[in-house]
């Protein structure tokens, strides 16, 4: 995407951004003085020549000037970007809720639940010996327009919490989500949650509140064949207990080889040794469900928890085609600042690939009258 190749190009691009946006630039300190930068409108192309286009700081200021657009050299437009962040932070936001829309849900689970799938990646710097950024996403089926997004350092682990959540929303995770206070949390705001079990983190109890062995349950399925079982946990909040379903699939021989020789591998590698009873629950795929108020088969839950993985394709998209992957800054605010801009052109590519989608024979959206 080169905002500056057609001139009738940009003025399409611009119709996509928020109303008020220039103002923003203003309010928010992008553009505090317009000192060799005139206008947000100049400020916005040249951002994106650096964060869309791929090209350095340096070469963004040199072909600035060669299309006359400002004299500014790279020091002065990195010191633009840092200011940038919060501005690119809030058009990113209006440009979510642009994309929430009013999406399809496949078969008749739109009558029942919002289904949005929460995952996080890791962006590391350059010779960093470890992730320095966390993002933390989240996307609806089945169009998987981006719901939310937030930017944390890698100290804030994952958890449902990091996600506004609204009555009527099912969210789908993987165990690392499988915590006792981030359910409370989706329960707390009339959602449910479809997460992958994890046996340490999250408890179960019968309803008499004596302990539950998952395994005991898992041991009676043959191969092709599911459970499902009505279990309970203790919130950590108040010590209630929260009813929820315990679904299962033993896997197939080769699949059951394959999770053992991961886990093996993994342990070797950290020098550590695994109880018997993980190696066993690497036997099964299990789900654990707060999905209670609807007549929602074992196999429905397991089906639906396959288009999980729709996310990690996202990340894919995210780091090979928008390049956020690895940080060519090196100052945290900076870094901060490029990942927010990155975000932002890449959910300006959703918002256009949107449009796209209802065949506009003009290709853009209608300007409201001002």
């Amino acid at each position: 995407m080169n905002p500056l190749q057609n001139l009738d190009d940009w003025e399409i691009l611009l119709s996509f951004l928020p109303a008020g946006w220039a103002d923003k630039a203003i309010e928010l300190g992008a553009l505090a003085r317009k000192r060799k930068i005139d206008s947000a409108e100049t400020l916005l192309r040249i951002l994106l020549i650096h964060l869309a286009d791929g090209k350095s700081l340096r070469t963004t200021a040199a072909y600035s000037q060669e299309v006359k657009l400002c004299n500014i050299n790279d020091v002065a437009l990195l010191h633009r970007l840092r200011a940038s962040q919060n501005w690119f932070r809030w058009m990113s936001q209006m440009i979510v809720k642009d994309l929430r829309g009013s999406p399809e849900r496949p078969d008749d689970l739109g009558q029942k639940f919002r289904v949005r799938i929460v995952d996080s990646t890791a962006i590391t710097e350059p010779g960093s010996t470890g992730s320095d950024w966390r993002v933390h996403y989240c996307v609806q089926l089945p169009n998987l327009h981006c719901d939310a997004f937030t930017i944390t350092s890698t100290k804030i682990g994952e958890g449902f919490q990091r996600y506004s959540v609204e009555e009527g929303d099912l969210l789908i995770a993987d165990r690392g989500y499988c915590k006792r206070a981030g359910i409370c949390h989706v329960l707390g705001h009339a959602g449910d949650v479809l997460v992958r079990f994890h046996s340490t983190n999250l408890p179960l109890l019968t309803y008499k509140a004596k302990p539950v062995e998952p395994l005991n349950y898992f041991r009676t399925l043959d191969t092709g064949k599911h459970g499902d079982w009505n279990v309970w946990f203790r919130s950590p909040v108040n010590g209630q207990l929260i009813k929820g379903r315990l679904c299962a699939i033993r896997k197939s021989k080769e699949a059951i080889e394959l999770a053992k020789k991961k886990l093996l591998a993994n342990a070797s590698s950290k020098g550590s040794k695994l109880r018997p009873e993980t190696l066993e629950y690497a036997e099964y795929v299990s789900l654990f469900t707060t999905a209670n108020r609807f007549c929602l088969k074992a196999e429905d839950i397991l089906n639906l928890y396959r288009d999980r993985w729709q996310i990690e394709l996202v990340f894919k998209r995210l780091k090979g085609i928008i390049g956020v992957g690895n940080l060519p800054k090196q100052n945290p605010q900076s870094c901060l600042a490029w990942l927010q801009g990155k975000f932002f052109v890449a959910l300006l590519v959703e918002r256009l690939h949107q449009e796209a989608e209802f065949i506009s024979p003009w290709g853009y959206p209608i300007p409201s009258p001002a």
